[in-house]
This record gives C-alpha cells, structure tokens and sequence, in this order.
C-alpha cells in the first residue's frame, strides 16, 4: 500500500485545527499502545502532545489505534507476529482513508510495531518515537524483559481477579508518579466497555515475545524516551538501540514504564523538542540527519 500525499480524512478523536490557504499535506501522528491496552489507557498525553505539535505544525492531527484484539477491536483475532500487526494496522489506516507517510509513537509492544513498520514500509512512515522499547537483539543482555515483574503483568491480565484489583496492581507494576486514584475509575470503566480477552493477551505476548528487530537504523529518523525507574524493561535497552542506530535518547530518571502516564507533559515536550531541533538544524521529513 503506497500512500499518496493528500491530506487525510482522519477519525480523530481529538478535532483537528481547522486549515487555512493552500495545505500540501496534513501531519498525522499515529499513537500505538502496548501489551492488552487500548487506545484510552494513554490518559491526557494526548491532549499535550497534540497541544505542543500544533505550535510546529499547525495543522497536526492524532490517530489513536487500537491494536487488533484491544480497545473497539476486541472481537479481532490479535496476531501471534508483529509483522501481521503491523498489517492489520495498515489496513486500518487504508479503511479511515489516511494517507502518508505518517509519523508514530510506539510504547512498548507499540515500539515494536512501529520498528517493523518503518523497517518494511519505509515509504510510510517519517519519523517514529519509541517509548520504553523492549526490542531483540538489544535487550538480551539486560534480561528482556525484566522477567518476573514482566511475567506478573501478563498474568494479570489472565487472571480471574476483579477489573479493579487488577487494574490497580497493573498501575503498582506500572507507573511510580501517578497516584492510583486519578485513573483507577477511568480504567475500570475502559474494562467494562471493552473487555480484555483472555486468548488475545496470550497471542499479543507470544507476537512480543518472537519479535526480533534489525540491528540497521529503520530509514525514518527515531527518537527513544525511556525511563530508569522502569521495572519492567531495563532501561540500557534503549540506550543501547540508541548507540547502535545512532538515535537520541532522552531519559526520565523517576516515571515507571507507563511514562506517558506518569510524566505526559515531559513526553509531549521531549517530541517538541526534537522535532525543533531537526527543524533548526535543516533536517528535512525522514532524514537522519
């Protein structure tokens, strides 16, 4: 699928700015969440991200996709390889009728179908944020991931608990800045309206766990924000893709793995921030540098 250079019909939740005059092409961010979590677990990050872009790009809109078997595609069969993922999104993309390329932030098993997609579609995709990425052959060093806690976390979502228990220690593996009572009842209710299955969670984990990334740069330029206080994945994970793609790095030395979460404004700052300084030092869409 080739995409072409008008400006997209996206179903954005957030309202794109209104254009004005002649527009070549709209900017559109696509946001990829991780392991059994939908598109409303990224909380407010959304609103900052979108609210600091729009200073650089005016016209800036957001997609928040779910992966297939999360979210309002839960009735989907999630795929057992990142690769097929990443098709399933790209169809998706297709039936909104976006055109690109686009540029994307991946969390976590995010971070995966966003390596994949800018390695095998590098037409599609202009630049690409990892957060907290847990990526093969990178990670093997640092005990990928960081295995009882990462363990824990899949069992969760196997588990027979009650959406409340289970959503509350999701939060306590997860995050270290946000106070359990701010989300709690969002997330409860993100249960209720979409319920997480049993079968997809263990097809999402086996798609993570057998994905292996290139050791070559991806041709879009990426930007890796990871957080030391992370105990789910080891935080050398990301600087040592940094040092092997000669990618920026950006760490947050208190937030949990669920950095958006935790610190949003930061995350949304350190996007605006890069994009800034590619833009001072002449750096054109999809170059390096």
């Amino acid at each position: 699928m080739n995409f072409s250079a008008a400006a997209p019909a996206v179903a954005d939740p957030l309202r794109a700015a209104p254009a004005t005059g002649a527009v070549d092409r709209v900017p559109v961010w696509v946001l990829l969440r991780g392991l059994s979590r939908e598109s409303g677990h990224w909380g407010i990050f959304p609103e900052h991200l979108l609210r600091e872009l729009r200073l650089l790009q005016p016209a800036s809109q957001l997609l928040l996709l779910d992966l297939p078997g999360t979210g309002t595609l839960r009735r989907q069969a999630s795929p057992t390889q990142v690769s097929a993922i990443v098709d399933a999104c790209r169809a998706e993309l297709q039936r909104r009728g976006v055109v690109g390329p686009v540029s994307m932030v991946g969390m976590s098993l995010g971070g995966a179908v966003l390596t994949d997609w800018a390695n095998r579609y590098p037409d599609e995709v202009e630049a690409g944020v990892l957060i907290n990425p847990s990526l093969r052959p990178f990670s093997e060093l640092f005990r990928r991931p960081r295995p009882l806690n990462y363990l824990g976390l899949a069992l969760l979502s196997l588990s027979r608990f009650s959406a409340r228990l289970r959503e509350e220690r999701v939060l306590s593996l997860t995050t270290r800045l946000t106070p359990t009572q701010a989300v709690i009842d969002r997330w409860v209710e993100l249960q209720r309206q979409h319920p997480l299955g049993v079968r997809n969670t263990a097809r999402q984990l086996l798609a993570s766990v057998r994905y292996r990334a290139s050791r070559t740069r991806p041709a879009a330029p990426m930007l890796l924000l990871c957080s030391k206080a992370d105990s789910l994945v080891d935080w050398r994970c990301s600087q040592a893709i940094s040092r092997a793609w000669g990618a920026p790095l950006r760490l947050h030395t208190k937030a949990g793995h669920d950095l958006p979460l935790d610190d949003p404004q930061w995350v949304a700052r350190a996007v605006a921030e890069w994009l800034r300084d590619r833009s001072i030092q002449g750096v054109g869409p999809g170059e390096w540098h």
